[in-house]
């Protein structure tokens, strides 16, 4: 977030190898008040990121050398700036891959241009308020929730989750014990404005136990209830 004459603008880093598009993308960024940074390879892409730390990236998927799948793994690596994956391909096997990738969202061209300045704003709206609806911090003796500094530790080691992670996993925290359809977690850690996508919640869940070490589905404490959602269970009522 910048200021720009005592006003707070967001960032945002555009990732696409068409001229006219980005030039577009751009335009459409900058008229909607955002400070835009424009790339053209993946690369440059690495490179502004850990430069410029953008609030948010608009990642082109067509690349050329360095593709948007390898950009956005290497992304994940070193940042959790909330990504909006753009594609021309609608198959279903390639959202999966952007979400199962880590991913915050997807789209694919050709777009509305208020679809995606929605996207655009759900996603900084959930970035920088991410803590605002739980405060307070949430330690059972093997997980700790700090929504205040935003950190998660596990067994005292503290682990890196992205934004999505992290209101995934304080969301279900908060609600221990309680079992949350695929659609309330979506409003509660995606505020997805479409609507739909039920499945990236499976590959978030699948992520959130690989990073937290959780890698047993019989033994993670954040169960799959099946035909209903998802529940966190307390350590003491894990079986292990």
């Amino acid at each position: 977030m910048r200021a720009r004459g005592g006003v707070a603008v967001s960032r945002l880093l555009v990732v696409d190898d068409d001229s006219d598009i980005a030039l577009a993308l751009r335009l459409l960024f900058v008229n909607a008040g955002y400070d835009v940074i424009c790339v053209s390879d993946g690369r440059s892409a690495l490179r502004e990121a850990h430069n410029t730390r953008p609030d948010l990236i608009v990642l082109d998927i067509g690349l050329p050398e360095m593709d948007g799948w390898m950009v956005l793994e290497r992304l994940r690596d070193i940042s959790d700036v909330p990504v909006l994956v753009l594609t021309a391909h609608g198959k279903d096997a390639e959202k999966v891959r952007g979400l199962r990738g880590g991913a915050d969202d997807y789209l694919t061209k050709p777009f509305g241009n208020a679809e995606l300045l929605a996207r655009v704003e759900a996603l900084l709206r959930r970035s920088s308020d991410a803590t605002s609806w739980a405060n307070e911090v949430y330690d059972d003796g093997v997980v700790r929730v700090d929504p205040s500094q935003r950190r998660v530790f596990v067994d005292g080691n503290e682990v890196s989750l992205t934004p999505t992670e992290f209101r995934l996993l304080n969301t279900l925290v908060r609600h221990a014990g309680a079992v949350l359809s695929a659609n309330q977690l979506l409003r509660h850690a995606w505020d997805d404005p479409s609507g739909i996508g039920q499945e990236r919640v499976k590959f978030a869940v699948l992520r959130l136990r690989r990073k937290l070490g959780w890698s047993s589905p019989e033994s993670s404490p954040v169960e799959a209830v099946r035909g209903f959602g998802y529940r966190y269970r307390r350590p003491h009522e894990v079986v292990r």
